[in-house]
């Protein structure tokens, strides 16, 4: 496969890069996620008003730069690099694709060029906090049962056409707490003819209880979401619709994003541990001379450039992205667990960034994997065992030779 950038794409990635690296230093990203919002609002606006970041992948009718998946996914490569605490991912690869596909023309009108210059930002709230399956990255999302399967769980819509109440509750909510707007899964039509429909509700609507929650990562701030008779605006003109069929359109170009994000980070923590190893010395020699360090970093380095590539082919083909996140997720996991080793103890102080990058691709993987569900639910999309045998349960073909 030819993954040679263009000119456009390398001057994205540089211009990013080059932002990042004069906000960066080892106190910026703690500062930024310390905040009440859970990023540099600052920054924020100079990546959406000088880079345009929110809006790469957004059409031109509405103020985005008409850019493809593939450049969206390098943005949040060199984001997920710097660890960037940013409202990137919830707002442009899960809430702008939802509302662009879903949405009426006048709440695209209305919504989608705020997206794009930066003044709104964007979350998805689910029931049951499983945003993988939801999406449909580890399991079939259209039987409902992950948002409550349509009876008291979940979150209920109720009312008429038009304007609609929701109750229940959303948990890890990812950047649900500051984001200006919510795209909220609600069961409507009542049971058994309860259908999954998603719902915009402004961050200062009555009846919203937001309550920012103690992550894992804190760079990836995450929130409960509590509704009670809270007024909400259907996505979209048809009010009978299932949204389960989008979101898990979305959710195979939105694994592609998030696996060029892993990809970075763990591309990042493997940089500054080759700088460490060229330091520090022990028996009167740098440790990164030792042969057996040599090894440990070739691996690694081999593990990331794999995942860089399956990253980029998901971005050109999003029926890949499941696949690709499994890979960078896993390479983020060992990388960034190396990386910690070969720190030694100052990796797991507070004070290095080593145990930042660890957190960051643990806390992904309990968001978005784990890894071993996005490879079996991958498999069985493409009828990879083929039909299972009605008698003994054993797929067709795996048998032992």
């Amino acid at each position: 496969m030819d993954t040679a950038l263009t000119t456009e794409q390398h001057e994205i990635r540089r211009a990013l890069r080059d932002l990042l690296d004069r906000h960066g230093g080892p106190g910026a990203t703690p500062a930024a996620a310390g905040t009440a919002e859970g990023y540099d609002p600052a920054l924020w606006r100079r990546l959406a008003g000088e880079l345009g970041l929110p809006g790469l992948a957004l059409a031109e009718e509405y103020g985005g730069a008409g850019c493809t998946t593939t450049e969206l996914a390098l943005a949040c490569e060199e984001t997920g690099r710097a660890l960037l605490p940013s409202p990137l991912l919830a707002t442009a690869a899960l809430a702008a694709p939802l509302i662009a596909a879903l949405g009426t023309p006048d709440q695209r009108a209305a919504l989608l060029p705020r997206i794009a210059d930066g003044t709104l930002t964007a979350a998805l709230a689910l029931p049951g906090g499983s945003l993988a399956t939801a999406l449909a990255l580890t399991g079939d999302n259209h039987d409902g049962t992950w948002a409550g399967g349509g009876r008291a769980g979940g979150i209920q819509a109720r009312g008429e056409e038009g304007e609609r109440r929701l109750y229940g509750e959303a948990g890890r909510v990812l950047d649900g707490h500051s984001a200006g707007l919510l795209l909220v899964a609600a069961h409507a039509g009542g049971y058994p003819r309860s259908r999954t429909q998603l719902f915009l509700v402004p961050g200062d609507a009555p009846g919203l209880t937001r309550t920012r929650l103690t992550a894992l990562d804190e760079t990836r701030p995450l929130a409960r979401v509590e509704l009670r008779d809270t007024p909400a605006e259907p996505l979209g003109a048809d009010d009978t619709a299932d949204a389960t069929t989008a979101l898990a359109d979305i959710g195979r170009t939105a694994a592609a994003i998030l696996a060029a994000e892993a990809v970075g980070t763990a591309a990042g923590a493997l940089e500054r541990t080759v700088e460490y190893v060229k330091t520090r010395e022990q028996f009167g020699r740098a440790i990164g001379s030792f042969q057996a360090v040599k090894h440990r970093l070739a691996d690694l380095y081999v593990r990331v450039e794999a995942a860089r590539s399956a990253a980029y082919h998901a971005a050109r083909d999003p029926e890949s992205g499941p696949l690709a996140l499994a890979q960078a997720l896993e390479a983020a996991r060992i990388t960034t667990g190396e990386a910690v080793q070969l720190h030694g103890g100052i990796g797991f102080t507070w004070e290095h960034e080593a145990h930042r990058y660890l957190k960051r691709a643990a806390g992904d993987e309990l968001l978005f994997g784990p890894v071993h569900r996005l490879r079996d639910h991958a498999a069985e999309r493409a009828g990879l065992f083929g039909p299972a045998d009605a008698a003994s349960g054993v797929p067709h073909g795996a048998g032992v030779r």
